[in-house]
């Protein structure tokens, strides 16, 4: 039997998007008033966007995107390190969004084309690979991405790499997140859509204290737009039963406890520590650091960075119009911004939520953000 229901699981069925379409509409429509929900992740606004999925939600529901793109958090005085170290002879690996990431004034790609040695990998494996090939540079592999990818950079550092081989780190903490947006007196969010596949690492039952303490409920959800649309359903229903729990609508991936092996890899090697999100604030324990026991692996004390020659007061001043940091929050969307699909596209960025595929700017200028089918087909 189990067998056999698996077997007819479909992910882009109308007929189920329509009923729980439907759902949603009634849970929204007892609640009786506007509701505003978030989600924390990139790859849910990618699904949301392409897939049209706002244009099926009834107009009292705000699906809004929270600071869930760890690209579009790194702040410019961290891209102005990996920049610098570039310029002082280190061969810089970093995967390919973090390339035109902006700094105050330079970015990576910036770098590589003046000379500096810019490597994009695909993996932290491959920078180490790269540390072997060529003895005589120091490799720095600037290490980016929520907990799913610094397990990965973790675990690397738990086995022996050459003595070339460093580590900058800007990875981020997903959790840290969702209590940025629930402390900020201009947000007004009654309910979370978690990332399925941070939850695979950390477990589902990470959120219940957030969920207390916060009194908005919690969905983990998957990546396909049956799935976005199952989570809203159940968040509606939490919210219009006032019950500030943790659901988790990804059960075939997601568990209670979470991957524990990479948990234990995660925090021999990392620790939490309050660090700037751009455009946001200070966020306690939102970013990664290497701990005490892995200085040798650390660029940050193993290398004197100054990156005074890498700013620039005047491109810092024409970044100033950029709103990523409200954007971010949700307190604005896109197309609020003077600079979005002028001064700022995918070509030549201004703000960092245009840089990668997970910034709201970038994919809604792919996709759109709001399309209106109702008249599709009439």
């Amino acid at each position: 039997m189990t067998r056999d229901l698996f077997a007819e699981l479909k992910f882009r069925d109308p007929a189920r998007a329509r009923a729980l379409a439907d759902a949603i509409r009634r849970n929204v429509d007892a609640i009786g008033r506007t509701v505003s929900v978030m989600h924390v992740c990139g790859s849910h606004e990618q699904a949301i966007a392409r897939f049209g999925l706002r244009a099926v939600l009834p107009e009292p529901l705000q699906l809004i995107m929270g600071p869930g793109c760890p690209v579009c958090v790194t702040d410019a005085p961290e891209v102005d390190q990996a920049v610098a170290l570039a310029a002082q002879g280190a061969r810089v690996c970093n995967y390919g969004d973090m390339m035109r990431l902006p700094g105050t004034a330079r970015s990576l790609a910036a770098a590589q084309a003046e000379g500096g040695k810019v490597e994009i990998v695909y993996s932290v494996a491959q920078a180490v690979e790269l540390a072997q090939k060529h003895p005589q540079d120091e490799v720095v592999f600037l290490g980016s991405g929520f907990e799913t990818t610094a397990v990965a950079t973790a675990a690397i550092a738990l086995t022996p790499v050459p003595r070339n081989f460093s580590i900058l780190s800007v990875h981020k903490y997903v959790p840290a997140a969702m209590q940025v947006v629930a402390e900020s007196p201009e947000t007004h969010i009654e309910g979370y859509i978690a990332a399925g596949h941070a939850a695979i690492i950390t477990g589902f039952g990470i959120f219940e204290p957030f969920a207390a303490r916060t009194g908005a409920p919690v969905v983990v959800a998957g990546f396909e737009p049956l799935d976005i649309l199952a989570a809203i359903a159940k968040l509606t229903e939490l919210m219009r039963e006032k019950r500030p729990e943790v659901f988790n609508a990804y059960p075939r991936c997601v568990t209670r406890d979470g991957n524990l092996q990479a948990q234990r890899t995660l925090w021999k090697v990392f620790r939490p520590v309050s660090g700037t999100w751009r455009g946001i604030a200070t966020v306690k324990d939102g970013n990664l650091d290497l701990r005490e026991e892995w200085a040798r692996l650390d660029a940050r004390r193993r290398f004197t960075i100054d990156t005074s020659a890498v700013r620039d007061a005047e491109a810092e001043e024409a970044a100033k119009g950029c709103i990523c940091g409200a954007i971010m929050l949700g307190l604005a969307v896109p197309t609020d911004c003077a600079l979005y699909g002028k001064a700022c596209v995918p070509e030549s960025p201004v703000g960092a939520c245009m840089v990668s595929t997970e910034g709201q700017c970038r994919i809604w200028h792919t996709y759109g953000g709001t399309p209106d089918l109702r008249d599709v087909g009439t």
